[in-house]
Parts: structure tokens; sequence; C-alpha cells
């Protein structure tokens, strides 16, 4: 009996499908196992769906006895972040506020994978709400980062990331407000692609900052991640911000050439704040880029220094429009009290963390009379002025490119009592998601055993080119192929 590593990508697992050298339900068993031996430490998985998967699975394996011909991703075990509704599987948020919330309906990202013959093992671990960048904002547990269990794994998609680096899933959906995919997958070591806006659908993704939110795959390589937008992207009409246009074959733009491709770096991005160690390695994978063919030059986006505060008021002024709905009277936690306004008070008191209460707050008091045109306002302009200059700068360029994050990894505890540093945690992320332009982050080194991530930054709906570039560093560089050691051997499972 040969022995199968799980650790494989997509586009391997699938060739093992068809070729019949292993099932879909040894394949998902195989994971199960792997998901009961490393997440007892890593605590990537709030639920885990094991009589479902096997079942999905046996599913599978019925379609391939019959001679049917299997899609990409048929057959795959993958997880979804707990804020992406499942017909009757909790779906969190990772909050005490919706602990025990069966949703009546799938996302519509949900059903597109299942439709694609996915195997859903379970869902992950998230900060609150998504409000967060290092996943210590989870009501149940934190999830801790493969490469050294004493660093956070980024967030919110903290859970999601994790899964994939640890070989907990072949790969998972997460969610991206300010950098919530790309920081994690820097940080794991995986890639991680935060679409266009409007490109993959928002309906049953319960929301943090509705102009900003948008899912994205995390996967193992640039091929898999590509395999996952063409399953998930594409246009939904119970998406009222979803683009109304024909999605690409993303797989056809993995060529390994980048020859003429010019390509622009903000110096912005690589000024004050980023991690002198991280900074030599973007360096050095610039230099990759050029010796492939690639034309690199420096360019400006003179107005990212506002990119936080812009942000930090947009999102917590969506936040506490949307968390408002979280009463204690049409579904959720509940708290006991005397009278309806003191149930109010003690539901959104007890059923809400620190880190959520907080931006509820600024949010609130960003919408006050008095203050809306000082604050929310001037931030939306803000806004405006930031995308201007991604406008300005492609003009220019095909692709700009930074640090996925200014720092690697940092440890639990870190940063937890100092909320502004935590929310600089972002400063290279959240001018993308003001944008709405797309990005995405590859493995592009370590420091200090810690994975560092290059993101790449692109057009509106030019994934293409951003799968491209990455294609080619990857296919000459073997920072995806390093795998966390975990002190436990990776599990097997048997091929027929």
């Amino acid at each position: 009996m040969e022995s199968l590593s799980i650790g494989k990508s997509v586009s391997e697992l699938h060739e093992l499908l068809v070729n019949k050298n292993i099932s879909a339900t040894e394949l998902t068993k195989a994971y199960i196992d792997r998901i009961q031996a490393v997440d007892p430490d890593l605590q990537a998985y709030l639920t885990v769906l094991e009589d479902q998967a096997l079942t999905q699975a046996a599913e599978v394996d019925q379609r391939i006895a019959q001679g049917e011909v299997l899609g990409a991703l048929e057959g795959i075990p993958m997880a979804l972040k707990d804020n992406m509704c499942t017909e009757g599987v909790r779906t969190s948020c990772a909050s005490k506020m919706l602990e025990n919330f069966i949703p009546p309906y799938n996302a519509t990202v949900t059903d597109r994978l299942r439709t694609a013959g996915t195997i859903l093992l379970g869902k992950v671990n998230m900060d609150e709400f998504a409000m967060g960048s290092s996943t210590e904002n989870s009501y149940f547990t934190k999830t801790r980062n493969p490469w050294n269990l004493e660093y956070v794994p980024g967030g919110s998609s903290g859970g999601a990331a994790v899964a994939v680096a640890a070989d907990e899933a072949a790969f998972s959906l997460g969610s991206d407000t300010g950098g919530s995919i790309r920081q994690p997958a820097a940080f794991c070591g995986v890639v991680g692609m935060k679409p266009t806006y409007g490109a993959v659908s928002r309906y049953g993704l319960i929301a943090y900052a509705s102009s900003l939110d948008q899912i994205g795959p995390l996967t193992k390589t640039v091929r898999d991640n590509a395999l996952v937008m063409n399953a998930i992207a594409g246009y939904d009409p119970l998406d009222s911000t979803s683009v109304p246009q024909d999605k690409p074959d993303y797989t056809k733009f993995l060529v390994n050439d980048i020859k003429g491709l010019k390509i622009g770096f903000p110096r912005e991005y690589f000024g004050e704040g980023i991690d002198p160690d991280v900074a030599r390695g973007i360096q050095a994978s610039i230099q990759t880029l050029i010796n492939l063919g690639a034309e690199v030059a420096e360019c400006s986006l003179p107005h990212t220094e506002y990119a936080i505060p812009a942000y930090y008021l947009i999102a917590t002024a969506e936040a506490s429009s949307n968390l408002a709905r979280y009463d204690g009277v049409r579904y959720g936690f509940r708290a006991e009290a005397d009278d309806v306004l003191g149930m109010f008070r003690q539901t959104r008191a007890e059923g809400f963390g620190p880190e959520v209460k907080r931006r509820i707050m600024l949010g609130t008091y960003a919408l006050s009379s008095g203050y809306y045109d000082a604050y929310y306002l001037k931030a939306q302009k803000v806004r405006t002025l930031i995308k201007q200059d991604f406008d300005r700068a492609f003009e220019k360029f095909d692709i700009l490119l930074s640090p996925a994050a200014p720092t690697p990894a940092f440890k639990f505890g870190e940063k937890v009592a100092d909320p502004l540093a935590m929310y600089l945690s972002d400063i290279t992320t959240v001018p993308i998601n003001l944008a709405g332009i797309p990005a995405i982050s590859i493995p592009a080194g370590f420091v200090n055993g810690l994975p560092i991530g290059l993101q790449l930054m692109g057009k509106a709906l030019d994934e293409g080119t951003l799968y491209r570039a990455a294609y080619t560093f990857e296919q000459n560089t073997q920072y995806h192929t390093l795998k966390p050691n975990l002190a436990r051997e990776v599990l097997t499972c048997g091929s027929r």
C-alpha cells in the first residue's frame, strides 16, 4: 500500500481521485484524523462535521463509481470561516452573541462550493465578528500559529489560514475587510487572495463593514487559489453589490512568464513601521521578479498615511450599523433583565467581547449628530483620494507590490493592550479594501523562522494579472513548499 500525504495541493489530490489512487472517503478520513491529531494544539476549528463530511465523500465516490467526470474541486475537503452561513450548521462568528445560531440558509459561496462537489470538514475560528488581526478576540479559543505555537496566526481569518498551513484542510475560505485574508496568509505561509469588491458574492456573509468585506480563498498554491476562485466568483442577483459580468477562467492566467510586466513598489509601504528584516525579504523578492524579466520601479501613493484612520472610521461606523440588529429580540443571545431596555443593554454588554464593543462605540460616535461631517464624511472623501492614488499608479504599472504585513507574526498578548499598535498591523492591506481592488499574498521568505508574505495589488477585476505574477514568482522560488514542524508525524492514508 502506497502512502499518501494529505499535505498535497488541490490539483494533486484531484489527480489522485481521478486516477482512483484514493477514494474521497479515504481522503476525508485522513483529514479528519489530522484534525483530531493536531487541532488540540492549534485550535483552528470551532465545529468539525465528521459525519456530514463522510456522507458527502460517499456521494462523490458513488459518482466516481458511475464513471462521472470529476470537477476540479470535487471530493476535495475544505473549511469555511465561521462567518459564512451554512444551513443547519452553527455559524457563530466566534461570538457569544451567536454561540447557538443555526442559519436556515446557505451563503452563496457555500452553495457554489457544494455544487462544485467539495467536502465541508467544518467551520474555523476567527476574531469575533471579524474584528481583529490576531484571532485573539474569539469568544471560544485562541488559534495558534503552526510555525510557532507561541505566536498568533494573524486575523481575522486566522483559523482559515492555519487549517491550510497545518494540512487540516486542502483549502479554506476567509473574509477580508482590511487585510483579514492576506495578513494571516502571510503569517502562516500560505496563498491568500482578496478579490475585487463585488467579484465574489457576499450573500450569507455575516457583515462587519459592508462596503469593505470580501470573501476569498486561502490555499497552498497559486494554482489552487485560481481553481477555488473559478468556483466561487461570478455574478449573484442575491447580492446588490455583485458585479454583473462574466468571470474568466482564472487558471488560464497561470503562465510562468512576466517578461515586460511593469511593477511598482510604493515608497510609502516601505517606510516607518516596516520591520527591517521584512523589508529585506521583500527587496529580495523584487530582485527575483527583476531577474525573471519584470520592469520594477518605485512609485508613490501619497495618501497612504491617512488610510488607517479613514479605514477605522468607515469600518467602525458600518459595524455600528450592522451590529445594531443583535439586541436579544430577533435571534442570538438574550440576557435576563427586569425590563426591555435592561435586556437590550445587558444582552449587548454580555454578548459582545471587548474589541467588538470598542469598534461599535467608535462607529456610533463617528455617526453621531455633530460629528458625522467631521469624521465619517471626511473619511469617505479620503477614501476617494486613496482610490485615485491607485488609479494614477495603474496608469504606469500593471501591478504594485509591498509586504503583506509590516512584521512577521507576533507573540500572543504582545499587542492586546495597545489597540493602535494592533490596528497598524494592517497598514499595508487596508488601502486595498478602501479602493476596492484585488490583492494577493504569497509566501516570500522567513524571518526568525516565521513566514512573511509578498503582496501583489492589481487593477479592479484584473485578478488574472495577479495570478500570472504570483504563479511565476511561486514557480521560481521554494517558499510555498516548506511546511511547519508540528512535532507530530504528518498523517497519511493508504491508497487503493
